[in-house]
C-alpha cells in the first residue's frame, strides 16, 4: 500500500488529505483551524463519516498532534495506510524550483528567502513542512510548487518592459500561479479524449475565487495570465486582474492611498466583489439575473477578459485543439462558460448550449461535435496531483507527464 499524505498549509490553518495511490482515491480529509486562536478546530472526513472537535491550537505543531488524534480515533488507521511520503504545497518557487523537490534544510531556506514574493504564502508554507516534519521524521517531505509548471515559459512571455538591472536585483518577472491544476488538468483533459498530450494545443481556465488562464502547447505552459504575483490578470472574485500601473501612482496622489492601502484594495476589495459589492460567481449571476446593473457590469467585465486571454492565446499557441474549463467557478457556472465563449464560433469554438447546461461532476465535452476546437469541462484535483509528483520526486513513480 503506497498512501501519500498531502499537505496545504496557512498563517491559521491547514488542509490535509491521505490518497491511496494504488488505485488514486482519497482514503481521509480534513481541516485544522484557528491555529493561534483562543479555541481552535478540526474537521475529519474519514470512513466513519465526518467528525468535529474543537481544542485549544497553539501552533502547528499542535495541529498535526490533533490531525493525528484523529486519525487514530475516526481512521483510517495510520498502521494500515502508512503515508511513504508527505506532499506539501508551495505557493512560490521562484526561478529556483522547476520540479517536485524532496526537502532539505537547503530547499527550506530557500522557501524562506522567496518569502519577499508571496509574504502570504510561502511563510505559512514553510510552517507546515516544518511541523510535519516532526509528526512524520521518517518519511520524505516533498515541496511541490505551484510555480513550476511555468517554469517553461520562454524569456519574451515572463519578461516584463521595465529597468532589466533593476528587475533582475529584485526578482521581477512572471512567475504564474496554479500550475499544479494547469498540469493535471491539461494531462486529463489529452487522457480523456485519448489523444497523446505532445501534439495537443490547450487553454486552460482554471475559474475560482482566483483566477488564471494558461496557454499549454504540448503539455508545456507557453503562456499564463497571473504574473509575479497572483494578482495580474483575469477578473476575480476580490483581485482587480490587470490595470494600467499608473492608475496606482493616480490614486496615491489624489486619493492619498499608501502601499499598503493600495495592496489592501487591489487583493481584497476589487474584482468582482469591488465592482458589484458580492465576491463569490454565484451571488454575481443572481444579481445579475435580476437585473442589479451593478452586478451586470461585474459580469461583463469579467467575461470580457476571458475572452481578452481566450483570443490572445489562440495567437500565441498559433492554433487551439482543446479549450477546458475548471475550479469551482468553472467546474459549476453553465452561465459563465457561455458568456465566455459566446460569439468565438469565427474562430472555431463552437459551444453545444445542451451539453453546456447539464450538471455533472466528471470531466465531460461540451462543445458542438462539428466544433474545430474540443471544448471541455474537467474538475481540477491539485492534491492528487500533488501526490503524484510527490512520488515521483522519491522515485516511486515515473514522470506523470504522457
Amino acid at each position: 500500500m503506497s498512501a501519500v499524505l498531502v499537505i496545504n498549509s496557512g498563517s491559521s490553518s491547514f488542509k490535509y488529505q491521505l490518497i491511496d495511490m494504488e488505485n488514486e482515491r482519497p482514503l481521509a480529509s480534513g481541516l485544522v483551524e484557528r491555529i493561534g486562536e483562543d479555541s481552535g478546530h478540526t474537521t475529519h472526513h474519514g470512513p466513519g463519516g465526518t467528525s468535529e472537535r474543537t481544542l485549544a491550537i497553539p501552533d502547528h505543531t499542535a495541529g498535526f498532534r490533533a490531525m493525528l488524534d484523529a486519525f487514530d480515533l475516526h481512521g483510517p488507521g495510520l498502521e494500515e495506510f502508512p503515508p511513504v511520503a508527505v506532499g506539501h504545497r508551495v505557493v512560490h518557487g521562484g526561478k529556483r524550483f522547476f520540479e517536485p523537490t524532496v526537502v532539505t534544510p537547503l530547499v527550506e531556506i530557500n522557501i524562506e528567502d522567496l518569502a519577499d514574493l508571496a509574504p502570504l504564502h510561502n511563510p505559512a508554507n514553510l510552517q507546515g513542512i516544518r511541523a510535519a516534519e516532526k509528526a512524520f521524521p521518517d518519511v520524505p517531505h516533498v515541496a511541490v510548487f505551484d510555480t513550476a509548471f511555468h517554469q517553461t515559459l520562454a524569456p519574451e512571455a515572463y519578461t516584463y518592459a521595465i529597468d532589466a538591472a533593476l528587475a533582475e536585483k529584485h526578482r521581477v518577472r512572471r512567475y504564474g500561479f496554479h500550475g499544479t491544476s494547469h498540469k493535471y488538468v491539461s494531462e486529463e483533459a489529452a487522457k480523456f479524449l485519448g489523444r497523446p498530450l505532445g501534439e495537443l494545443k490547450q487553454i486552460v481556465l482554471h475559474l475560482g475565487n482566483g483566477a488564471s488562464a494558461c496557454a499549454i502547447d504540448g503539455g508545456r505552459s507557453v503562456d499564463t495570465s497571473m504574473g509575479m504575483t497572483p494578482l495580474e490578470g483575469l477578473v476575480m472574485g476580490t483581485r482587480s486582474g490587470d490595470i494600467d500601473p499608473a492608475v496606482l501612482v493616480h490614486l496615491s496622489r489624489r486619493a492619498n492611498l499608501d502601499t499598503d492601502a493600495l495592496d489592501d484594495l487591489l487583493n481584497r476589495r476589487s474584482g468582482l466583489l469591488g465592482l458589484s459589492g458580492r465576491g463569490d460567481m454565484r451571488d454575481v449571476l443572481n444579481a445579475a439575473d435580476r437585473g442589479e446593473p451593478a452586478a451586470r457590469v461585474a459580469l461583463d467585465t469579467y467575461l470580457h477578459r476571458l475572452k481578452h486571454y481566450i483570443g490572445a492565446y489562440l495567437a500565441i499557441l498559433g492554433g487551439l485543439d482543446v479549450l477546458t474549463f475548471t475550479a469551482g467557478v468553472g467546474e459549476n457556472a453553465a452561465a459563465v462558460r457561455a458568456g465566455a465563449l459566446d460569439g468565438l464560433a469565427g474562430i472555431g469554438i463552437r459551444l453545444d448550449q445542451e451539453r453546456n447546461a447539464a450538471r455533472s461532476s466528471v470531466a465531460r465535452i461540451i462543445s458542438t461535435d462539428d466544433s474545430p476546437v474540443t471544448v471541455l469541462v474537467v474538475p481540477t484535483d491539485e492534491e492528487l496531483e500533488i501526490a503524484r509528483q510527490t512520488l515521483v520526486a522519491v522515485g516511486l513513480r515515473g514522470s506523470t507527464t504522457g
